[in-house]
């Protein structure tokens, strides 16, 4: 079984997504007929330039005074983590336990917010997001200074942005999202440059399905990531990319990615993310069938007569790479107070 998902991975980069590993850089934004049988049509990705210029945010937001001023009244959704991850894996307590962990979140006025994610340290990172289309709503003061919509995207994808979610982070945010897609669109841009917890599980446990390969481990915990997670370390080659600031991705609906980011001369990093709702076609049902396949059949077809088994344990029970997650948060108070790349 494995020899033929791995054909099928060199036939899709063969036939659709080509050999390199660089995307393509548009100097403008497309038509909506390019946009569409280019882009959208085939899930592939793309770099636009010179599509935002024209945006109040591009000149507008490289103004701290003017971010304050704007959103003075407003109160926003900060996210507290004691290691700068965003949603991730890591280990409970007081148990051997994988658990995903949620950041801690905390409501508070605009000024206070940014001034906590400003005074951040490795100890205790703050960054401004909530992925509930918060840039229309907690953020709604600011959404004048960017248009709702890319309009050439809208008519190829024959809806509107589902959400439109607002990003703010500092240096020590390190978006390590262990590997993840989503049945959604993306078009996203940037619009500047590039304590102590405790945990408790929540009730009822609810086991998450999550990849927790690092593609980019440290020197000395390489060898031990290559050898857990074969398959993505001898498999295809991601696609790599940065979005400087004015620049807008599109990330097709299931492509898998992993995001890190570099701050400007203040320290922070500003970007906009519109989520547009796919097509559940057939490129859908192949991507779920190719999920729902265990991963000991693909290293051991001999295994394979167990894929009915295995597969109701993995829909009921999810699965996270070699071992099994659950999902955390940090429910404690804080006790102490302290994206360059999108690929696959």
């Amino acid at each position: 079984m494995e020899e033929p998902v791995e054909n099928l991975w060199q036939e899709v980069r063969d036939l659709s997504l080509g050999s390199s590993t660089h995307i393509d850089l548009l100097s403008s934004p497309p038509t909506p007929l390019q946009f569409l049988r280019d882009y959208v049509s085939p899930n592939k990705p793309c770099l636009i330039s010179n599509a935002i210029n024209h945006w109040p945010a591009t000149n507008l937001w490289h103004s701290t005074p003017y971010l304050l001023n704007t959103l003075s009244s407003s109160s926003v959704s900060l996210h507290l983590t004691p290691t700068g991850k965003a949603d991730a894996l890591t280990p409970h307590p007081t148990t051997s336990i994988t658990c995903f962990a949620s950041a801690k979140v905390q409501r508070i006025p605009f000024p206070d917010a940014l001034t906590r994610v400003l005074e951040s340290d490795p100890n205790c990172v703050g960054y401004l997001q909530q992925q509930n289309d918060c840039f229309r709503s907690e953020y709604g003061p600011l959404s004048h200074d960017c248009d709702l919509e890319f309009t050439w995207a809208s008519e190829a994808l024959g809806c509107l942005p589902e959400a439109v979610n607002l990003w703010i982070g500092c240096i020590f945010v390190r978006i390590l999202l262990p590997i993840t897609t989503t049945p959604r669109f993306h078009i996203f841009f940037n619009v500047l440059d590039t304590g102590e917890f405790s945990l408790e599980l929540e009730e009822p446990v609810r086991y998450v399905p999550w990849c927790s390969v690092n593609p980019y481990p440290s020197p000395e915990l390489k060898e031990k990531e290559m050898a857990q997670f074969p398959l993505y370390f001898d498999g295809p080659k991601p696609f790599e990319v940065t979005v400087k600031a004015g620049e807008i991705l599109y990330l097709p609906s299931m492509w898998f990615h992993h995001v890190r980011q570099s701050p400007d001369s203040r320290g922070l990093t500003i970007a906009v993310n519109y989520w547009c709702d796919m097509r559940f076609d057939i490129k859908y049902a192949y991507f779920n069938f190719l999920q729902s396949l265990p991963h000991s059949m693909l290293c051991n077809p001999a295994s394979s007569g167990n894929l009915l088994v295995e597969s109701q344990c993995h829909s009921s029970m999810g699965n996270s790479g070699e071992e099994s997650s659950i999902t955390a948060s940090a429910n404690d108070d804080l006790l102490q107070d302290s994206k360059d790349a999108a690929e696959k």
